[in-house]
């Protein structure tokens, strides 16, 4: 019973009908009625779960991209972002290591060894770890992931490769020093704040936050899961989630009769790995035999909004992902793609 039960809840989507649709252009329906809509690429868990989307994390959404940053366009962060980076910089090293110049990839390490040092739970130890997007010429970019998962890029024009790493590493850092703050922790008042904000946006009444079968109560659901933890924390998880919605996983899970409830406690304690990759990678190299051109429409899409996303100080583990499944699909098939990471 439980083989069968793990089997319903793969992420993968499987061939057939279902395998030729793709993630985006044919957005799948959630597990049950929808509370809210959205687009996969939000940064909300409600696409597919009819789950509200929480709010961001402080400093995760940086302003918009100013007009005319199109393809090909290399236009600088907006003014308000690049000043709150280096305010936040300047304070963390006034803070740790006395005025004058920081170097903020090793602020940035120090940063997460401290945490970890105090008790933070890491699995995958403290490292910081960097990705260069392989480039012959200006402007280059850097990604960087925290220990906990969460991505960052280097959101200004960068002529050089160490250019490009500091600026990922002040934008991650500055959100790893926001995220600190009391206000940033999922607590009984946030819960319930969120849970009145969603119920007054979706025109809810106060038994559907009571009852997890509904949307809005599998919101309050995960947030109570995740008492403690912070929105950063939070959006790890819900990353899981959003890939879910964007394959298609969902409807899937919808279709082999399992629950909101049982998709939302197996995802919960489930962290993103290579089975997980590679089932969804396999759902994309179906929807390519099925619709071709359905792989390079989708990695040109996701490139787009990687850039965008990384140009506005965002964070971008959802893009990233999405991307790199993606490019795994092409390695698949044996396609060449120009772009990589």
């Amino acid at each position: 019973m439980e083989a069968v039960r793990a089997q319903r809840l793969q992420p993968g989507v499987g061939a057939g009908p279902r395998g030729a649709r793709p993630g985006l252009t044919g957005a799948p329906a959630g597990l049950g009625p929808a509370a809210g809509t959205g687009s996969g690429s939000g940064l909300g868990l409600g696409p597919g779960l009819g789950l509200p989307p929480p709010p961001p994390p402080l400093g995760l959404q940086g302003p918009p991209a100013p007009p005319g940053t199109g393809a090909g366009a290399v236009p600088g962060p907006p003014a308000v972002l690049r000043e709150a980076v280096e305010a936040v910089v300047r304070s963390f090293a006034k803070h740790t290591q006395g005025y004058g110049r920081v170097n903020v990839v090793e602020a940035l390490q120090e940063f997460w060894q401290m945490k970890q040092s105090r008790g933070a739970e890491l699995r995958n130890g403290a490292l910081v770890l960097y990705e260069m997007v392989p480039a012959a010429s200006p402007p280059y970019v850097c990604y960087v992931t925290l220990p906990g998962g969460s991505c960052f890029g280097s959101f200004q024009f960068c002529p050089t490769k160490a250019e490009a790493r500091r600026s990922a590493a002040k934008i991650a850092l500055m959100n790893s020093v926001f995220n600190e703050h009391p206000s940033r922790r999922i607590t009984d008042d946030f819960i319930e704040k969120s849970v009145s904000e969603a119920l007054a946006s979706f025109n809810g009444n106060r038994e559907e936050a009571d009852n997890p079968n509904t949307g809005i109560g599998a919101f309050r659901f995960m947030l109570e899961s995740n008492k403690g933890k912070s929105m950063l924390e939070f959006q790890e998880l819900m990353t899981v989630f959003q890939l879910l919605h964007w394959n298609g996983s969902l409807k899937a899970m919808r279709e082999r009769q399992c629950s909101r409830q049982e998709v939302l406690a197996h995802y919960s304690h489930r962290a993103l790995d290579d089975d997980i990759r590679n089932q969804m990678a396999l759902d994309w190299v179906n929807r390519e035999q099925s619709i071709p051109g359905a792989l390079s429409r989708e990695l040109a899409a996701t490139e787009r909004e990687l850039d965008e996303a990384r140009l506005a100080g965002k964070e971008l583990r959802f893009h990233k992902e999405k991307k790199d499944i993606l490019l795994l699909a092409a390695g698949q098939l044996g396609s060449a793609h120009p772009s990589g990471c």
